[in-house]
């Protein structure tokens, strides 16, 4: 038997291949065509990500924009920006479940517990704002860590706790605010969450600030890559991610700042708070999942669980922790919930909410199976569900068109899914 040796290729010196190891992979920089082929390579092998979801929304836009001109108002969008908001926080922390491959069906419920506790500490107690906040969000992690605790180290499965949990914490506002009553939210900063804007000159300065800090953060990255002899994208793609980034941030905040105001008289214009609660929620969890080695063990449970425990992590530790975290979530979107509807009632965070985020987090493109997905799958899911319900409803198509649409674009999502973890698995990824 004949020993081969590494054939070398442009990339690769004939002292790696002499070497025989994989320092010439990992010093690997392709070019921009080549990291194209490489993205291309991944798709064909089930490792579709977000781009599904993407697409999706672009042809929802088509489709709405073409069918009524108010759809591209920007008075509408703004809107939508805001109806969208509640559901990609809860979609958010659902993620943390997800990627267990556990799920947590009391998410919605938690929200309107979380709430109601919020606006009966500024009713009630006459708290500030920013208590009530804390209160609320203590209500949900200690909800949420009791399910974690009954899952980890009770040994129940997810969907029964969190059914249960679900069935019963509906009691509590119904308790503490009475069958058809409601309690007002009319606290500036809560409500302002909904019905204000950011300044515009604030606006401005915080967009430019975002996209020279993420100009900074990614080019510094590419450098440590470079300097450590990391495999790393082209520089080119780099800047081009950059560009793509400057543009999308720059142009929107230039479109909420401009006077989307029907009535001359009373000019509305900037972005909405809501807006920015998502955003910051959104790179804080990014950089939780995917710089941290907390990010890297909850992948690691979700991937494969008895391999997590063996290699030391402490499984149940990463389950309860990620139910705390959902249901904290869940107490965020709960307060968005509020200042959007200006009320807290006892059918707050029922019906279709908690659907609508799970439906949103895997039309973002995160796995139902575990293992998979990325916090910026919350914030396109939800804009496809938010987007669904604001078409519709400008076209004045009946509710249960709405119904049918969300879910076949959810059970398309979930077959996507399947087939995509079919596919990586015929692949050997």
């Amino acid at each position: 038997m004949t020993l081969e040796t590494p054939e070398t290729t442009p990339e690769t010196t004939p002292a790696d291949a002499a070497r025989g190891d994989f320092s010439a992979d990992a010093r690997r920089t392709s070019t921009l065509r080549g990291a194209v082929t490489d993205y291309l390579n991944r798709l064909r092998s089930g490792d579709m990500g977000a781009l599904p979801a993407v697409l999706g929304l672009v042809v929802l836009y088509i489709v709405f924009g073409l069918a009524n001109d108010r759809f591209f108002s920007m008075l509408n969008q703004a809107n939508l920006i805001i109806q969208a908001g509640s559901i990609c926080v809860l979609a958010m922390g659902l993620i943390f479940v997800l990627l267990l491959g556990e799920i947590d069906l009391s998410a919605g419920v938690t929200g309107g517990v979380a709430a109601t506790f919020t606006a009966l500490a500024i009713v009630d107690h006459g708290q500030p704002w920013w208590v009530a906040v804390i209160v609320g969000m203590l209500v949900g992690c200690l909800i949420g860590i009791v399910i974690g605790l009954l899952v980890a180290y009770l040994g129940i499965p997810s969907f029964v706790v969190s059914l249960a949990f679900f069935l019963g914490l509906q009691g509590v506002p119904l308790k503490l605010i009475g069958a058809g009553g409601s309690v007002p939210v009319r606290d500036e900063v809560i409500r302002g969450l909904a019905i204000k804007n950011v300044p515009v000159t604030v606006g401005w300065i915080a967009a430019v600030v975002v996209v020279v800090a993420f100009a900074a953060l990614t080019l510094m990255r590419h450098r440590t890559q470079t300097e450590r002899d990391l495999q790393r994208p082209p520089f080119s793609l780099v800047l081009v991610r950059i560009g793509a980034f400057a543009v999308i941030a720059l142009g929107l905040t230039y479109l909420l700042n401009r006077n989307r105001s029907l009535n001359a008289t009373f000019p509305i214009e900037g972005i909405p708070w809501t807006l920015p609660v998502v955003v910051v929620l959104l790179v804080v969890w990014t950089f939780v999942l995917g710089r941290t080695a907390y990010g890297r063990h909850l992948y690691a449970v979700g991937g494969n669980a008895e391999a997590a425990r063996r290699a030391g992590i402490n499984v149940n530790r990463m389950k309860v922790s990620a139910f705390m975290i959902c249901s904290t979530m869940a107490a965020i979107s709960g307060v968005l919930s509020a200042a959007y509807s200006g009320k807290v009632s006892p059918s707050s965070g029922g019906g279709n909410v908690l659907l609508y985020a799970v439906g949103a987090a895997v039309i973002g493109g995160t796995s139902l199976f575990g293992g998979r997905g990325k916090a910026r799958d919350a914030v396109i899911g939800g804009l496809v569900i938010a987007t669904i319900a604001n078409g519709l409803g400008l076209l004045n198509q009946a509710s249960y068109i709405n119904y049918f649409v969300t879910g076949g674009v959810l059970l398309l999502a979930a077959s996507v899914d399947a087939i995509s973890r079919r596919r990586r698995s015929a692949a050997g990824v």
